[in-house]
């Protein structure tokens, strides 16, 4: 071949591998600013519980404030139902692009992945990853109007004069479940539990009389507990609460060591980007701070307890989950 058909050959080649360079990084590049422009479109928030409940309560109080910094509306979706793992199991069927949130907590995200193993379609613990924690909220021992007792060694006597007669409500499985449980038998009364899809469905069944007893957030009950339509005998929290000062706590009560604080967090599909969990870890923090400051967190009942990062909220879950299995496999709980 002469020299001149040789160059031709280099000069093609040299254009070939320009033209392959400038598509990858345009490639590269446009993938750079898929993920640097998100989001593009409405994020989904899944609520694993009904309205009205502190999971609810949460997720409404953080959307418009994300929904602004991403500049994309939040479509908040109630999915209660099968102890919350409904929610659950959209969220790790969603694709993992940052567009479906779930506002999980306590029970879905910790206790769900043990007891209800081999049950459930998706695994909390291993399809879900963590963005942060938002909040961690006490929880109150509550009896209803039907009940006369007006402080907790006197509901204890009523329930052990009407063995089997009373109940209390609960989500089937979460932690005031658990809790429940745990007290009954602490205080040697036996009650019928009656499943309920959240706080935001078991405080109507206390109010009409449905239900005798539960634990429950405060979030959710300050109001009627306030009001006088129903009774707080104990707090959860390690100290009395100063909106409601005359409630002992449960160590104070004699059952120390039972009861929960109900936290909430942030959740995506486990395969997310890191990236788009990093934006939603600093937009969902800066949110929560907002509403601290704001004084809405207090107004509500819901006091702040954000993650560092979402590798320390991770971290946090598995510690959850680790400590609820050992209460479960110990108390020989099981779903049946």
């Amino acid at each position: 071949m002469s020299s001149e058909g040789n160059g031709e050959v280099l000069m093609r080649s040299l254009i070939l591998l320009a033209f392959t360079l400038c598509a990858s990084f345009a490639t590269g590049a446009s993938a750079q600013e898929k993920r640097q422009d998100y989001p593009v479109r409405p994020i989904r928030v899944l609520i694993p519980f009904a309205p009205g409940g502190a999971t609810d309560i949460v997720a409404r109080m953080i959307e418009p404030k994300m929904s602004r910094a991403l500049g994309q509306p939040f479509v908040v979706d109630n999915r209660a139902g099968a102890a919350g793992n409904i929610a659950v199991d959209l969220t790790a069927q969603a694709q993992p692009d940052g567009y479906t949130l779930l506002v999980g907590n306590i029970s879905t995200n910790s206790i769900n992945p043990i007891l209800f193993a081999g049950r459930m379609k998706a695994n909390a613990l291993k399809d879900l990853t963590g963005v942060t924690l938002l909040v961690s909220i006490p929880n109150l021992i509550l009896g209803g109007p039907t009940v006369p007792a007006k402080t907790l060694k006197e509901a204890i006597a009523y329930a052990k004069e009407r063995p089997g007669q009373l109940n209390y409500s609960a989500p089937l499985g979460s932690y005031s479940h658990l809790d429940m449980l745990a007290f009954t038998a602490a205080a040697g009364i036996k009650m019928v539990h009656v499943p309920s899809k959240g706080a935001g469905e078991t405080l109507p069944l206390l109010l009409r009389g449905d239900t005798h007893v539960t634990e429950s957030n405060v979030a959710s009950n300050i109001g009627p507990v306030r009001a006088g339509q129903i009774k707080a005998y104990a707090v959860t929290s390690d100290k009395r609460l100063a909106e409601l000062p005359n409630v002992p706590t449960m160590a104070e009560a004699g059952f120390p060591g039972i009861g929960s604080l109900n936290w909430n967090g942030l959740f995506v599909q486990v395969r997310t980007p890191k990236a788009v969990v990093a934006r939603l870890h600093a937009v969902a923090v800066r949110a929560m701070k907002e509403l601290d400051a704001e004084g809405m967190l207090e107004k509500r009942q819901t006091p702040i307890s954000v993650s560092a990062s979402p590798a320390e909220f991770n971290a946090f879950v598995l510690s959850e989950a680790k400590r609820w299995e050992k209460i479960i496999k110990d108390n020989g709980v099981r779903i049946d």
